[in-house]
């Protein structure tokens, strides 16, 4: 009998344990989902997502001023709202942040992805070209710039990963600020033939930096970084002829065709007009960084704030490096493959090469209005 009682004892009191267990974790669920909501998570929950690639293009477009059947143009406007368009990306979410510019707030490169640390936009500037011309350094001497953040890596998206869609290459962007420039570099984009197609269909707004260079020492540069990667490859002259006994240039070798310079902005100017470009000297951005930053700076819409006061001039490697940032021990220059040595080539093929480009440089004098000094 007094066992019976001790047992029920036991079972009553276990079971009191128990029911405050459970009423404690139930406690302990209940603040952690209030705390989260009051943190702003439980915004940051997935959305539907409807039809993402047809309806985000169109709107898009809308946004941007392009031409839209009138059906269309009627429906894209019941959600055409910047906020509308970030809810249907796939786990992102409008937030409260503002627009960069209250005249450009339907700009497709002003939708962002927000958070506390800043919001993920289209790039509103981006380096087209020209391969070996100087793109990295221009890049690295904008990046001092406390309202510029760029990509590190070529994104190649508009000439590789176009398939890839919007929302992959927007997730490539960093996070920038209010008044911050979201920018990158690709300097295949200026001869691939689809990408100032691409690029308008996602903003006719956006402002095209090119970085020039002598064509013939820019080929000669482009041979030497590829001789680096392939030492088998064959000598500068015959790749440079088809025919060596004529001297007929072969204009399919990459190295050659990219420094037609005039040929290769005939197809941008299809799409953009002249004043949403910068042509940058990669000779001077060697000779004078400080003022042909200066130039991009103010193209930009940015205070000058890149001098000569960041820059030396590396007599090893014979171009500008950066002089070292507060709290590093050693000064930035390009990395290794900068400033490699050119491989002697013949006078008479450099010679056959410059005649060959100066028809080309004369149209492309013309075509900018810039006189580079090339010939």
């Amino acid at each position: 009998m007094g066992c019976s009682k001790w047992t029920t004892g036991f079972n009553f009191g276990h079971l009191k344990a128990q029911s405050k267990l459970s009423v404690f974790f139930t406690m302990i669920i209940i603040f952690t989902y209030l705390f989260y909501c009051l943190t702003g998570y439980c915004d940051s929950l997935p959305r539907p997502v409807y039809d993402q690639q047809t309806s985000f293009l169109q709107k898009l477009q809308l946004n941007d001023g392009l031409d839209l059947p009138p059906q269309q143009q009627s429906d894209a406007r019941k959600s055409s709202s910047p906020g509308s368009v970030v809810r249907e990306l796939p786990g992102f979410h409008s937030g409260n942040s503002r627009l960069q510019e209250k005249d450009n707030e339907q700009r497709p490169d002003n939708i962002s992805i927000a958070n506390n640390f800043g919001s993920k936009k289209f790039p509103q500037t981006i380096i087209i070209g020209v391969k070996k011309g100087g793109t990295r350094a221009l890049l690295e001497f904008l990046r001092i710039h406390p309202d510029v953040r760029a990509v590190g890596a070529e994104p190649h998206f508009f000439d590789r990963f176009y398939d890839k869609g919007l929302e992959w290459y927007r997730n490539l962007m960093p996070r920038t600020l209010e008044g911050q420039i979201t920018m990158e570099k690709t300097p295949s984009y200026f001869v691939t033939k689809e990408a100032p197609r691409r690029l308008f269909d996602l903003s006719r707004h956006i402002k095209l930096i090119v970085v020039v260079r002598d064509p013939v020492t820019r080929a000669v540069s482009d041979y030497t970084q590829t001789l680096s990667k392939q030492p088998g490859l064959p000598s500068f002259q015959s790749l440079t002829f088809r025919n060596s006994t004529t001297g007929l240039i072969d204009t399919s070798w990459s190295a050659v065709r990219i420094g037609i310079y005039a040929k290769h902005l005939e197809n941008w100017l299809q799409y953009f007009p002249l004043s949403r470009f910068l042509f940058v000297s990669g000779e001077r951005l060697v000779t004078d960084p400080a003022g042909e930053m200066g130039r991009v700076q103010d193209f930009l819409g940015l205070k000058r704030v890149v001098t000569a006061k960041h820059f030396y001039f590396n007599q090893t490697k014979g171009f500008p490096c950066l002089k070292k940032p507060e709290g590093s021990s050693r000064p930035r220059c390009l990395g290794k493959s900068k400033g490699r040595p050119h491989p002697q080539i013949s006078p008479e093929v450099l010679l056959r090469l410059r005649e060959f480009y100066r028809p080309f440089n004369m149209k492309f004098y013309q075509m900018t209005g810039q006189d580079f000094g090339w010939d």
